[in-house]
């Protein structure tokens, strides 16, 4: 069929769960729409990221809790449909108390999510690279990500705690927090801003989970290769905003070169070609079955 995806939620969960279980290291560009999501899997990418802070880019926000659980779980919803890969998304603080939180899980579960992380903020959130984050308390957290956990309905769905203590109370409490988290219900970590390699081999040996691997760029932690990542034990290469990033400075030249040449002429080599367009949207496929539909006779009576 054209107009879904081949799997299941159920199935993608489940194939998410054993390639993290598998020891090798997987890798999460985040997209940037659905369109970009088919994109990501044509590649030969592991899996699919919904960041937060590109969504409320996306829709002329900062990265500071703006956003809704209601329009990320629609984002979600959209992209999950397009792609088979298993999708991870940004659920921020929960969108509120462990309730909100708790519904948040059951809200991504019905969109077809392969899991969420959930972060040790206060909200409103700040970007984790950012200085002036407020922690929430550790005890505060574990209760979020114990209604989350709580609330989980497919136990394949994948409840990750991120934890935005390192550039706040440092490594030995993030490290703290991080086993609390995962005492609580949480199935991996994300660590988020570590300062160097050695922070990432000392959580690596401290917590024994799944880690996320944050390789944001611009930010706090050193742009680390895919062979470092693996040898140094982590699960999940992450590529939060590249794909945005990319797009947005595409469009900017090509802004400044439409608006100093008055054509576009000069910019045909860098765009995607109409029928490579079609060909990852599948219109022969669409063609295919709207022809089956409607090019058909009815049986004679018996």
């Amino acid at each position: 069929m054209v107009l879904h995806t081949r799997t299941t939620p159920a199935e993608r969960r489940r194939a998410f769960r054993e390639a993290l279980a598998s020891g090798r290291l997987l890798r999460m560009p985040g997209a940037v729409n659905p369109y970009s999501a088919r994109l990501i899997q044509d590649a030969g990418f592991d899996a699919v990221y919904l960041s937060g802070a590109v969504l409320a880019a996306d829709l002329g926000l900062p990265d500071i809790g703006l956003t809704t659980s209601a329009e990320v779980a629609a984002r979600a919803q959209q992209t999950a449909r397009v792609t088979d890969l298993p999708v991870l998304v940004d659920a921020d603080t929960g969108f509120g108390e462990p309730l909100n939180a708790a519904r948040t899980v059951q809200l991504f579960e019905d969109a077809g999510l392969a899991g969420l992380h959930l972060e040790d903020q206060v909200n409103p959130k700040r970007c984790g690279h950012l200085d002036g984050k407020t922690l929430a308390p550790r005890e505060e957290m574990v209760r979020r990500v114990r209604a989350a956990a709580d609330a989980r309905r497919d136990p394949d769905f994948l409840l990750m705690a991120r934890t935005d203590a390192r550039s706040v109370e440092g490594l030995g409490a993030a490290i703290d927090r991080a086993k609390a988290y995962v005492d609580a219900g949480a199935d991996a970590v994300f660590p988020e801003a570590l300062a160097d390699e050695a922070e990432f081999e000392a959580f690596r040996k401290a917590v024994d989970v799944p880690l996320l691997a944050n390789m944001t760029e611009f930010g706090k932690s050193p742009l680390l290769s895919t062979r470092t990542l693996e040898e140094l034990g982590y699960n999940i290469a992450l590529y939060p905003v590249t794909l945005f990033r990319l797009a947005m400075g595409a469009v900017e030249d090509g802004l400044r070169v439409l608006a100093a040449e008055g054509t576009q002429e000069p910019l045909l080599d860098r765009m995607q070609t109409r029928s490579r367009l079609y060909e990852v949207l599948g219109y022969e496929g669409y063609a295919a079955f709207d022809s089956a539909v409607h090019d058909f006779t009815l049986p004679p009576d018996a």
